[in-house]
């Protein structure tokens, strides 16, 4: 069980980590989307259909795979979780904030062994992964600069393919076309990969 003792101004004190069981030899991808949603069944383990799973959904239609809940991810060895496991008060978030999120990620996917694919959806997921990666590392993962000029780049590191794309989660998601057909191609390319 992750627990987060840090109390982030820029976020309400609200967290939320996974209560989905999942079989961590299966996971070969993980999708890290950027923070938990406002109405927390919402979320990507919700019940029924969430926003999330809807989001998710449609891309991953969009692409050839008719995955309706979040069982039918993991079932396929896709892992979805958010890089701010709390709900922001505002747009965006202090790189103290995703610093401090960065290990509860950290910790949540250390135990997917067998990954060959993250993709991170979204800046903050970008950011959170560059700070992981600095710890165990001494470099960021991903470099500087707008998603859509680095995207296309290949990023590998201790055999895992990270990919940098825009989140799928986000109000924005109905209305930046553009960001809907890049979303598809980087999840396509991951799928390619497992």
């Amino acid at each position: 069980m992750l627990v987060c003792d840090s109390c982030c101004p820029d976020v309400n004190p609200v967290k939320h980590f996974q209560r989905i069981k999942v079989d961590n030899e299966k996971i070969r991808l993980i999708m890290i989307s950027e923070s938990v949603p406002p109405h927390i069944p919402d979320y990507f383990d919700g019940k029924g259909i969430p926003a999330f799973i809807k989001n998710t959904n449609t891309l991953f239609d969009r692409i050839g795979y008719a995955y309706k809940t979040y069982e039918d991810y993991l079932n396929n060895g896709i892992y979805l979780t958010t890089a701010i496991k709390c709900v922001k008060k505002e747009y965006l978030v202090s790189a103290k904030t995703i610093e401090e999120c960065s290990f509860l990620l950290e910790k949540e996917i250390e135990p997917f062994t067998h990954v060959k694919v993250i993709l991170l959806m979204g800046d903050f997921a970008i950011k959170s992964m560059n700070y992981i990666w600095k710890r165990k590392h001494k470099q960021r993962i991903i470099p500087n600069g707008p998603t859509y000029k680095i995207r296309n780049e290949e990023y590998i590191h201790s055999g895992i393919r990270f990919i940098p794309s825009y989140t799928q989660t986000g109000d924005s998601f109905a209305i930046e076309k553009s960001k809907i057909r890049m979303m598809e191609e980087d999840i396509k390319k991951g799928m390619d990969i497992i």
